[in-house]
């Protein structure tokens, strides 16, 4: 394994939790599909995707297609897919595939449009307008002023996923 294989493996474990070619894999076999149709409904060549499941690439660079993922995995992941019609499993994965919105989208009283992982998505937002060093950077800048807002950059854009989590979980629980 190269160097810049093992940065990229190591990279989809920071921004998503896991590997991707763990979540992908999931899905193909939930799914029973073939990696061209998965590229299809996420919005990627089947190319792209075999190099993100290799490792080739880290990030998924496009917020639609991590939405598109995010909500996918969400759709599976729910009580009764398995007891819906084919037909209907079908429909809803076209809807998937047509989604254009963006990675932190959330309509109000529609949970089926919330992110299934949150986190992920906020860190990737993060990650793709600005580096590491420039998060740390401007939460250093904050810190006087604004403590709480630093320690969000710090925890959710510059922080190792598993942390990131437990912080999310904090804020939300109102703790």
């Amino acid at each position: 394994m190269t160097d810049v294989h093992t940065r990229n493996l190591d990279l989809q474990v920071e921004w998503y939790g896991e590997f991707l070619r763990d979540r992908f894999r999931r899905l193909l076999d939930r799914l029973d599909l073939s990696q061209a149709q998965l590229a299809a409904i996420l919005g990627l060549s089947a190319p792209m995707l075999s190099q993100l499941m290799s490792g080739q690439r880290a990030k998924i660079s496009n917020p639609a297609v991590l939405s598109r993922l995010l909500q996918l995995e969400q759709a599976v992941g729910e009580r009764g897919w398995d007891e819906l019609p084919q037909e209907e499993q079908h429909r809803r994965l076209i809807e998937i595939r047509a989604a254009q919105p963006s990675t932190l989208s959330v309509a109000q009283g529609n949970p089926a449009e919330v992110p299934a992982d949150p986190v992920a998505a906020i860190q990737s937002l993060l990650r793709d307008v600005a580096s590491a060093t420039d998060l740390q950077g401007a939460a250093e800048l904050l810190e006087p002023s604004y403590p709480d807002i630093a320690e969000a950059l710090r925890m959710l854009g510059t922080g190792r996923t598993q942390d990131a989590r437990a912080y999310y979980a904090r804020i939300t629980s109102g703790r």
